[in-house]
């Protein structure tokens, strides 16, 4: 069942990317444009994000545990480190380029745009190196 929960979850967060048009390169890049033709849609998607998040967290945490799993998966580490930084760094950069970050490049495979193809697979490889990059130490993990 948890699978299927998160799969459903998965296909209910691209169909609202692709409603709010996240799955198209230049609004993301028109939002980011601010001295130039600025596009504002990315806010809103942005706040109804926040406003959901905040609604769906104060409803999880009123439970003992989630509902498909033994505990909540909260992460340990609780440092800002360089690494850190540096991946955001390069998550920012990557999306201002690209105009896309992880879940639109998922939900645009559909569209079977080669330039979104490469885009995931350099990005798959991007998690793969991270992954395999030796951590400092064992809150960095």
């Amino acid at each position: 069942m948890k699978i299927w929960m998160a799969l459903l979850a998965g296909v209910v967060f691209g169909v609202g990317l692709s409603l709010g048009g996240m799955t198209q390169p230049a609004v993301v890049l028109g939002f980011l444009d601010l001295a130039g033709a600025w596009n504002p849609r990315l806010l809103f998607v942005m706040a109804g994000a926040v406003v959901t998040t905040a609604i769906g967290y104060r409803l999880v945490w009123r439970g003992q545990r989630p509902w498909f799993d033994a505990s909540f998966q909260l992460p340990a580490a609780r440092r800002v480190d360089a690494r850190l930084v540096l991946g955001a760094a390069v998550f920012g950069i990557g999306w201002g380029i690209a105009g896309y970050c992880p879940g639109p490049a998922l939900a645009s495979l559909g569209a079977g745009l080669p330039p979104v193809f490469l885009l995931v697979a350099m990005m798959v490889l991007g998690w793969w190196l991270a992954a395999r990059l030796p951590a400092r130490n064992k809150d960095a993990k």
